[in-house]
């Protein structure tokens, strides 16, 4: 028993901590009853189809800076730090993102990766439009550290 909770706790480890959290912490996520968002909702990586790497750097820049989506598409994002410091990718509107600069709490649509680490995050995007990624800690969006995603239909 303790092997097998041991595996799950390192299994589970980079997934956790790419949010923020505590290695060993449990965050289980009821993608069923995923909150709705105007630019989607949670979604379990495993189940994507489509796998996006976005490398993030020390020159407040994301690569690719772009990203086209289908509506309805399940995305399984990789944020990965190139740098040498802490930077996140936060899902949203840009509205949503200059609203809440230097935001510290943690949900679904964001991913806090530390230095030379990689994070993970499932995303369904369900409706057309322009929508947005950004680093909220303070400085890096005002920098210029903010991607698009174009979900059509």
């Amino acid at each position: 028993m303790k092997r097998l909770l041991l595996a799950i706790a390192v299994a589970y480890a980079p997934v956790a901590i790419a949010h923020g959290e505590k290695p060993g912490a449990t965050s289980a996520i009821d993608y069923s009853k995923a909150e709705e968002h105007p630019f989607g909702r949670a979604a379990d990586p495993r189940k994507a189809k489509r796998t996006v790497r976005v490398e993030m750097s020390d020159q407040m820049r994301y690569w690719p800076a772009e990203v086209t989506v289908k509506r309805g598409q399940v995305v399984r994002f990789v944020p990965v730090n190139k740098g040498q410091v802490l930077h996140e990718m936060v899902l949203g509107t840009m509205d949503d993102l200059k609203k809440h600069p230097g935001m510290e709490h943690d949900e679904p649509h964001m991913a806090h990766v530390a230095p030379g680490k990689r994070g993970e995050m499932g995303w369904q995007f369900t409706k057309a439009g322009e929508y947005f990624y950004g680093c909220l800690i303070p400085g890096h969006f005002e920098a210029g550290m903010v991607g698009k995603v174009k979900v059509v239909p």
